[in-house]
């Protein structure tokens, strides 16, 4: 009984996370340069940490829509082959669509839920680009990407890191949650974006997942715009969780709801423009 319950919860987790992504993946795509440029320099130590390279087949987890995979295939080159896995329906068509238009050939895409992922090929490497904290059981998902790899591969995740290196996404939770009556924001929540942060935590599971020669290092990757506002532009936009606490609200409310944010966000202004300080994860 114990464990259908839990297969039931964890269902349902994750058909509330394909639901959130299938929702704030036109928006997380209209702002394809920010998110280059936020996210860039984390992604290239990333996918040199999988030691991706020309001819490999590359496995993309969470791919979302496909900003790190047209970097896996450019790497990889026409002899090589990166399959790009997400939950969101939504996520892969964009992916799919952003690929063929930049000219690749050299990718293929499959809706998935990486708890559940089999595949029967395997492969040289497997990354998962801020997508393994929103597991129901991220221990399960580290398993079905250890089991995807071939046995001299590579694997590479980023996560979030911890609350206290994340002070922007903090306030944008606690503001959101207080808004919309949800109960207090707790960083260490499973399937939460912050849930692996802590130190030694994502260290552990790759341990346990059967990973071998493990390391961790922290990635500076402040999110730099030119004002509050266009920052909770992209939350409104793209930032699937924070959209779902506010929606709660009826309309009127979500405006003003919104409004607080930026009244919020506004402590990051410095005189050069806003400047979010995150930080990630990389094992």
């Amino acid at each position: 009984m114990i464990n259908a319950q839990a297969a039931s919860e964890d269902g349902a987790h994750v058909t509330a996370m394909r639901g959130v992504w299938d929702a704030a993946a036109d928006g997380w795509q209209a702002h394809h340069a920010l998110i280059r440029s936020w996210l860039g320099n984390a992604t290239s130590i990333m996918l040199d940490a999988a030691r991706i390279d020309r001819g490999q087949r590359v496995l993309d987890v969470a791919a979302g829509a496909g900003d790190q995979t047209q970097d896996i295939a450019r790497s990889i080159g026409p002899g090589g082959h990166v399959l790009a896995t997400d939950l969101s329906p939504r996520c892969i068509d964009l992916a799919r669509s952003a690929l063929g238009e930049a000219g690749f050939t050299n990718a293929s895409f499959m809706v998935a839920d990486g708890h559940t992922l089999e595949l029967e090929q395997r492969f040289n490497a497997v990354v998962c680009r801020l997508g393994l904290m929103f597991y129901a059981d991220p221990l399960l998902g580290l398993r079905r990407m250890h089991a995807a790899l071939k046995p001299d591969g590579h694997c590479a995740v980023l996560v979030f890191s911890g609350a206290d290196s994340n002070p922007c996404i903090v306030t944008a939770f606690e503001t959101a949650g207080t808004l919309a009556n949800a109960p207090p924001f707790d960083p260490d929540r499973p399937g939460g974006l912050l849930s692996l942060g802590k130190p030694g935590v994502l260290l552990d599971l790759f341990g346990r997942a059967g990973f071998r020669d493990v390391t961790t290092a922290r990635i500076p990757s402040p999110m730099r715009l030119p004002s509050a506002s266009h920052y909770v532009q992209f939350l409104n936009d793209a930032a699937g969780p924070v959209r779902m606490l506010i929606e709660r609200l009826d309309q009127p409310a979500r405006a003003t709801a919104w409004a607080e944010m930026d009244v919020a966000m506004s402590k990051f202004m410095t005189p050069e423009g806003w400047t979010g300080p995150n930080e990630l994860l990389l094992a």
